[in-house]
């Protein structure tokens, strides 16, 4: 196989049931699904092209313990956040946040990816194969369309689910994860 499929198969089948597609599950229960997908578009790319950097440069790359030491502190704040829940307005507007929910939904996924085990699967590919646009491109749509099934499974949930409790189950994973990512980083050290 080339290192384009290596790598797409390989992500879509490790990002099934990971932090991030539950991440991207949890915004498609608040916002349009194509906001959620360009947010999570964007973030791959970005999270994508450094994890093969990363993989191709492996000498220089941050310790890990750090990635997931600062990635678990941000899942925690986004959980802390996520309980806030957003604020409603005397005319019945919602506010989302000041940044929108595009940079919202983009720094989110962005920061859950970091240290996640498809960022560092990635980085393992790219070194490995040596392909850098194959493996990019590769990992990138793999992690997409498995966010984009997420997406989906969050419109239906989330028109069958008050908005409470999504919002306490979104903050629980958050929180958990950040939990997790945080130990991960203290037992490796």
């Amino acid at each position: 196989m080339t290192a384009f499929w290596i790598s797409l198969i390989y992500v879509l089948v490790a990002e099934m049931g990971d932090k991030t597609q539950l991440v991207a599950l949890a915004f498609a229960t608040r916002f349009k699904a194509w906001i959620v997908l360009s947010g999570v578009f964007i973030a791959t790319l970005a999270v994508h092209l450094f994890s093969v950097f990363l993989g191709e440069a492996a000498g220089l790359a941050l310790p890990i313990f750090w990635v997931k030491l600062l990635a678990g502190l941000a899942f925690v704040g986004f959980g802390l956040w996520t309980l806030k829940g957003d604020e409603l307005h005397d005319d019945g507007s919602l506010e989302v946040s000041r940044f929108g929910p595009l940079l919202t939904v983009t720094t989110a996924f962005f920061l859950a990816e970091l240290g996640d085990k498809t960022m560092l699967m990635t980085v393992t590919i790219a070194s490995e194969q040596q392909s850098f646009i194959a493996v990019w491109l590769g990992s990138s749509i793999g992690m997409v369309a498995a966010d984009a099934i997420a997406i989906a499974a969050g419109k239906v949930i989330g028109q069958k689910l008050p908005e409470r409790w999504i919002r306490y189950v979104a903050a629980t994973v958050f929180i958990f994860s950040g939990l997790y990512s945080i130990s991960e980083a203290l037992c490796a050290k």
